[in-house]
């Protein structure tokens, strides 16, 4: 069976963001550098290839030069079993640089997407009563990093009689 793997263009950081997403993600570990056979001016080889794991997801980072940017047609989705997991998440992955966008998604600083998402989101979005699910996605909508709590009040919402 063929397997199927992300594979990311870097600049030249392709080395630093596989590090940078295992120092974040347990579970996660650098599995093989390749190199270019020349050398920089510095005298040492320039990494080629980085494949990495995170939490079990095999990924491949290249640096071949600035041709290509990551934009938002492409995000890591991080399910998120509590608001500790979020905050933690969210704050490592915006750090040095990386910038907040709407609805639980974020850009790293090398402009890699991704989506921090508590798992409660989707529970409260799939309730049957479809005025509570409804505010609670009123709630996801006017917020950046997603607040459980704030999901929570929108859900428990009393209707106005």
């Amino acid at each position: 069976m063929p397997s199927v793997t992300p594979h990311l263009w870097f600049d030249k950081e392709a080395d630093e963001a596989a590090n940078l997403y295992c120092s974040i993600f347990p579970n996660s570990r650098i599995l093989e550098t390749h190199r270019y056979e020349d050398t920089g001016p510095s005298g040492t080889e320039t990494v080629m290839t980085v494949t990495f794991e995170v939490e079990g997801q095999r990924v491949i980072a290249l640096n071949a030069g600035p041709h290509f940017k990551f934009d938002e047609a492409f995000s890591f989705f991080v399910e998120c079993e509590t608001q500790e997991e979020v905050d933690e998440y969210w704050d490592k992955l915006t750090a040095d640089g990386g910038q907040e966008s709407q609805c639980g998604w974020l850009k790293d600083k090398y402009g890699l997407s991704w989506q921090i998402i508590p798992k409660l989101l989707d529970e409260l979005l799939q309730d049957e009563d479809k005025d509570r699910a409804n505010r609670v996605m009123q709630a996801m909508l006017q917020m950046k990093k997603i607040d459980c709590e704030e999901l929570r009040e929108a859900y428990e919402e009393p209707v106005n009689a």
